[in-house]
């Protein structure tokens, strides 16, 4: 399946080198989609419409705001539309492409890495073969997760902002270690193989946190104070106000 992407920014970046093909690219800034298809192969096409015509499946990956102009111009042209625009709902994209196959996905940046979530939001059949090939493609990259279309924000909340929280988490406690006179370097790597570790681990306990969290917790013990700590620094409070905010929630 021939993908082009309209936009070739940071999230379309990861998917590409995620699925490691050549792949056509079409941006307003001409050498964004230039450098796309340097590193990955494929053709930098000078417009939207031309993409169209030669891509299997277009990844809308333009800004979101540009939903109703770049579906004016590529329209009549495209065979079938997959969006990662954040808040354009199944129904915006129907609606902006009423007579084409329309998919709505939402990926995080370890997509790059085949190690990904991406939300899928659930419809009805489109195409019998599509249906098949498009939700196929994007499981290349991760977990492939199907929501309602109305609960694809709450997820995106849970799972696209995340890379930035870990990375927040995992900066946290290596200033921490830092602070009590770990080299930065040392305290890097033993706290970013801690996560990657735990992530496994709750995977093969599968997705039990309280089992693991009671592995390592001894009565009275040194994990059970600091757990205690960060109840007290309101470590969940704060996780529910970030997606709050996320969702615009007061």
């Amino acid at each position: 399946m021939q993908v082009g992407f309209i936009g070739a920014g940071n999230m379309a970046r990861g998917l590409a080198r995620g699925w490691g093909r050549p792949v056509l690219a079409a941006d307003p800034r001409a050498e964004v989609a230039q450098a796309l298809v340097d590193e990955l192969g494929g053709e930098a096409v000078a417009s939207n419409v031309a993409l169209a015509q030669k891509a299997d499946l277009v990844v809308l990956a333009h800004k979101p705001p540009q939903l109703h102009d770049v579906a004016r111009e590529i329209g009549d042209h495209a065979k079938a539309v997959a969006s990662i625009l954040g808040g354009v709902s199944l129904a915006d994209l129907k609606a902006a492409y009423p007579d084409r196959p329309v998919y709505r996905f939402l990926p995080n940046t370890p997509v790059e890495l085949r190690e990904g979530v991406v939300v899928r939001a659930a419809d009805g059949h489109q195409d019998a073969r599509l249906d098949q090939d498009v939700p196929a493609l994007f499981g290349e990259l991760g977990l492939l997760v199907e929501v309602a279309d109305d609960l694809v924000d709450v997820a995106m909340g849970l799972m696209s902002n995340a890379p930035a929280y870990v990375a927040l988490l995992a900066e946290a406690q290596v200033d921490a270690g830092v602070r009590h006179g770990l080299p930065p370097d040392k305290a890097a790597e033993m706290v970013v193989q801690t996560f990657a570790g735990t992530a496994a681990l709750l995977r093969a306990r599968g997705n039990d946190t309280l089992a693991v969290r009671r592995e390592v917790t001894s009565p009275g013990g040194s994990t059970a104070r600091g757990l205690a700590a960060l109840e007290r620094a309101g470590i969940r409070a704060a996780f529910q106000d970030a997606l709050d905010a996320v969702l615009g929630v007061r």
